[in-house]
Formats: structure tokens, C-alpha cells, sequence
């Protein structure tokens, strides 16, 4: 794992834990190496995980469409800012640039670069890990969701496990390396047993 891809909000959310804990984690996975890529937003936590990263000595990339760079959103200070067309664009190159994904707390936008990449797991079209990054237990409702899609028979048991979650950057960083080398069988869907 080289470069970790961080969805988080652009918004800072209401508890000061959620800038800390961004800021924390860009400077954790810079401290052990690991080049940043995420949205390329000054606000926000999209700025704490930049700024916290940058701060410790780290390598930051941006990816942010030129709408946004236009409104002034735009982070000056990264290691490579990537101007893009769209935010599929954005999404598409994020992926192909990250070796990880980790999800801090955001909104919709947050959600939908998440779920790609989870559903791009469960598909079998990457292998690299994906994690939550639970600040506040701000991913709990969503855990206890992808559970409840499990029992139901909606997402694989194997799939549910491959997600990490951790309260803080270290634990989290760990499970994703541990999980980056971790076989993952790929076995059909099937339909349910009859009743």
C-alpha cells in the first residue's frame, strides 16, 4: 500500500472530534509513508486530512473538477492538484491513483464514492481494501445496515469482513494492510434455498 484514498466531507460536521480525528489521519498515513489522494478541497474535513498530512511531511493529491476549482474550493498548498472534467472523471482517477479507500465522516458525496468502491470489491473489479474511519460512531447506523443486508441476503458474509472499521487511524491502517494481502474467495451468486 502506497497512496490511500480519503472520501470524507466538505463539511466540517457539528463535533470538533470529526476535523481532529481528518487532520489525525493525514498525518498518521503520512507518517508511515503513505501518500494521500482525495478530493482536493481547502474545506472541510477534505482540508484537515490535506492539511494534517502536508503538515507532517507528506505527499497529498488532489483530484477536483474545475466547477469546483472555479467557486474557490480549491486546496492551493497540495503535493498535486488534478483538474478534472466531471465528478465521475474525479471518482475514476481517485480509484485508479489509490491502493486503499478509507471513508471518514461526509454526506452524500461521501456515501456514493464509498459505495462505488464496495460494490467494485464485491464485484470482484479491484482488490484493494476499503475501510471506515468510525469518529463518534458515525458509521454505526451503516455497519448495522450492511449486517442487516448480510442476514438478508444481499451482500456476502466474506464481503461484510473485508470492510475495516476502526476508531482511530492506526487500528484502521492496520487492518487495511492486513486485509490488503488477504485472499478473498469470489464465489457466484446463487439464488436462496427454497422454502
Amino acid at each position: 500500500m502506497r497512496r490511500v484514498c480519503v472520501f470524507c466531507g466538505a463539511s466540517s460536521g457539528r463535533a470538533a472530534s470529526y476535523a481532529a480525528a481528518a487532520r489525525a489521519f493525514g498525518a498518521t498515513a503520512a507518517a508511515r509513508g503513505l501518500g494521500v489522494v482525495y478530493g482536493g478541497g481547502r474545506v472541510g474535513l477534505m482540508g484537515a486530512v490535506a492539511d494534517g498530512a502536508l503538515a507532517a511531511g507528506g505527499e497529498v493529491e488532489g483530484i477536483i473538477p474545475q466547477a469546483l476549482v472555479e467557486r474557490e474550493l480549491a486546496h492551493d498548498g497540495l503535493t498535486k492538484l488534478h483538474v478534472v472534467g466531471s465528478l465521475h472523471e474525479r471518482k475514476a482517477l481517485m480509484a485508479e491513483l489509490a491502493d486503499a479507500f478509507v471513508a471518514l465522516p461526509g454526506g452524500f458525496g461521501t456515501l456514493d464514492e464509498l459505495m462505488e468502491q464496495l460494490t467494485w470489491s464485491q464485484l470482484g473489479l479491484h482488490a484493494k481494501p476499503v475501510g471506515l474511519l468510525d469518529v463518534e460512531d458515525y458509521w454505526r447506523p451503516l455497519v448495522a445496515f450492511a449486517r442487516h443486508a448480510t442476514e438478508e441476503g444481499f451482500v456476502r458474509e466474506a464481503d461484510l469482513r473485508s470492510i475495516a472499521v476502526a476508531g482511530d487511524a492506526d487500528a484502521l491502517l492496520d487492518q487495511l494492510a492486513r486485509l490488503e494481502h488477504a485472499e478473498r474467495p469470489r464465489p457466484k451468486w446463487t439464488s436462496p434455498p427454497a422454502p
